[in-house]
C-alpha cells in the first residue's frame, strides 16, 4: 500500500469513518489510477473482487471522498463525471477522440485570477482550465 493511500485512510479514520474493504479498494483504485475513472469504471474494475458491491456503494463513497476534500470531480460535458485523487493544482489535457484525460503540471495561474478580480470586481476562489487534442493512441503513434 502506498504512503498516499495510508495517509488518506488515516485521515478518514481520524474523522470517524469506518474503513470497509470496499472503501479501501475504491480509494486505492482512485489514487493509483492515472486515468481519471468514472464511477462505473471503478465499479467494473472492482466488481470481480467485490461481487456484492453495488454501483451505489461506489457513488456513495465517492461523494464522501469529495466532501472530505480527498477527490475532485471532473465534469467535461460528456455526462459522466470523472474522479481525480490528485487534488493539487494541475490542469488536464483531454483527447477529443477517446476522452482520455492526462494531467498537465504548470505553475498555478494566480496572476490571471488576480487580473480577473481587478477587471470584474469578483472575488475569485479558483479556476479550471483544460486543453483539448488527440492522444498518441488515437493518432496511431
Amino acid at each position: 500500500m502506498t504512503t498516499r493511500v495510508q495517509n488518506a485512510l488515516d485521515q478518514l479514520k481520524t474523522n470517524g469513518v469506518r474503513i470497509t474493504p470496499q472503501r479501501h479498494a475504491i480509494l486505492t483504485y482512485l489514487m493509483e489510477s492515472m486515468g481519471h475513472p468514472t464511477a462505473d469504471e471503478i465499479y467494473r474494475a472492482l466488481e470481480p473482487r467485490f461481487p456484492s458491491m453495488s454501483v451505489a456503494t461506489v457513488y456513495n463513497n465517492l461523494k464522501m471522498f469529495l466532501e472530505a476534500g480527498m477527490v475532485r470531480e471532473l465534469t467535461y460535458g460528456d455526462n459522466s463525471s470523472r474522479f481525480d485523487a490528485d487534488v493539487s493544482d494541475h490542469y488536464h489535457v483531454i483527447c477529443q477522440s477517446c476522452g482520455k484525460i492526462r494531467d498537465f503540471n504548470y505553475e498555478p495561474l494566480t496572476e490571471v485570477e488576480r487580473k480577473a478580480e481587478q477587471s470584474t470586481g469578483f472575488r475569485v476562489f479558483g479556476h479550471r482550465m483544460e486543453f483539448y487534442g488527440v492522444c498518441n493512441d488515437c493518432r496511431g503513434h
